[in-house]
């Protein structure tokens, strides 16, 4: 443990919890969330999403930083320390290695998108996004080999300087301006979508709960991943975040107010998405699926008045999300090669942004492909390994004590069975991504 002593750290609670935020909210709440509820019954989704979150999302959000604080490291080092009891360090931190590859596997393909957001954030201030007759082929010519490429540099330009400052003067302050900003944007968006004639038929759909929906198990199956992934639960990002936080914060309220901000962040998205879908192009694009951000809400965009300042604030606000998230999927592998080869940050940011421009550029074009294998198999697997040895060999009362760091009263006697329920789920959710090829 005296390796850690001089490991930069969070400010204060605040900063740390904008920070869990900025992690959590990403592509998940802006693009995947909206669609979900397009296809799952609208109100009926959003019902089921919200017991999963209450359900799942808050024990794991607990789990995973109060692990990291116990081990003050990421992955590699916090598997290895709960191993070693057993004297099997070198197996854990072995273990280790894969929630920190699966995570760097998922920054990497998120960068290409961070491209593709970059690039048509300056398409919206230029005009040329609007400008293009057909909006699908204008999103087809980026998403191909090599179609992207100076823009996804310029994002991962962005996000290694940020994270090369360190956690205080870097990430900290990053999370601390872009996530105010981000929620200003979209209650602005979503104040817009009050307004266009015809909305109010996308409200009844977000609102009025279409219960037959709730019946299906199909709808509970992808609110379940929609809640676990959303919150990135993957046994990496989130347990390195909490490697950095004092053991004087209360772990329980930070993942209670990250709980709460990702969710209104993914319902502000639908209140943006479904009402002005509605409005402007009918029923029937409500549920477009994967084209939904990059195709669909540019034809929202076209079809709307002033539409070209508020395709500039969307994507805006989207940029800030995604740059949140991708420096949060980076951080374990950095943190790997700072704890495990002492190399100093910048010598560890430098040769983690060497990895991902060699590898991005690579898969742009099958960049689909790259996520779900990585999402599917990997990222998941992770999340697994982690409850498990937080919860079950580390055992219900060391859980206990952690996640009691910093508060003033006891936990109760829930650590435990949602401990055990959460390692179940866990495996659940492993199965079903596999069986339905991704449900988050």
């Amino acid at each position: 443990m005296s390796e850690i002593k001089s490991r930069d750290s969070w400010t204060g609670k605040w900063g740390f919890i904008l920070a869990c935020v900025g992690s959590a909210v990403g592509m998940g709440n802006i693009w995947l969330f909206p669609y979900r509820v397009g296809q799952f019954g609208g109100a009926a989704f959003i019902i089921a999403y919200i017991i999963c979150v209450i359900l799942i999302g808050f024990t794991g959000i607990v789990e995973e930083v109060s692990f990291g604080r116990a081990a003050g490291s990421g992955p590699i080092g916090a598997f290895g320390f709960a191993c070693e009891k057993r004297g099997r360090r070198k197996l854990g931190e072995a273990l280790g290695l894969i929630p920190t590859i699966a995570s760097l596997g998922i920054a990497i393909g998120y960068s290409v998108v961070v491209g593709w957001i970059l690039r048509y954030l300056i398409g919206a201030i230029t005009g040329s996004a609007l400008a293009s007759e057909n909006s699908g082929a204008y999103f087809g010519s980026l998403a191909t080999h090599f179609g992207s490429i100076p823009w996804q540099l310029v994002g991962l330009a962005i996000t290694f300087a940020v994270m090369a400052a360190g956690i205080s003067t870097g990430i900290e302050k990053m999370n601390k301006v872009m996530m105010p900003i981000f929620y200003v944007l979209f209650i602005i968006l979503a104040i817009r979508a009050i307004f266009l004639p015809g909305s109010i038929e996308g409200y009844k759909y977000l609102f009025v709960p279409r219960w037959e929906f709730l019946a299906d198990p199909r709808t509970w199956v992808f609110a379940l991943g929609q809640a676990f992934f959303s919150l990135s639960l993957g046994g990496s990002g989130t347990l390195v975040y909490g490697s950095y936080l004092s053991k004087k914060e209360n772990v329980v309220s930070t993942a209670r107010y990250t709980a709460i901000f990702d969710s209104i962040a993914a319902m502000l998205a639908a209140l943006v998405v479904i009402p002005s879908v509605y409005a402007l192009l009918g029923a029937d694009a409500v549920g477009a699926g994967p084209p939904l951000m990059f195709i669909t809400m540019v034809e929202v965009f076209k079809n709307m008045p002033v539409g070209r300042l508020f395709m500039i604030i969307f994507f805006l606000a989207v940029m800030f999300a995604a740059l949140t998230s991708l420096v949060n999927l980076f951080e374990s592998a950095v943190e790997a090669l700072q704890n495990k080869l002492k190399f100093p940050r910048a010598k560890a940011v430098i040769t983690i942004a060497v990895i991902a421009v060699a590898v991005g550029v690579c898969i742009e074009g099958i960049v689909g492909e790259w996520m779900d294998v990585v999402s599917i198999y990997a990222n998941p697997l992770g999340a697994i390994i982690a409850a498990f040895l937080f919860f079950l060999v580390l055992g219900a009362a060391f859980a206990k004590e952690q996640i009691e760091l910093g508060r003033e009263k006891a936990v109760g006697g829930w650590v435990k069975p949602m401990g055990i329920l959460f390692c179940v789920i866990t495996v659940l959710v492993y199965i079903l991504g596999i069986f339905f090829g991704g449900i988050g």
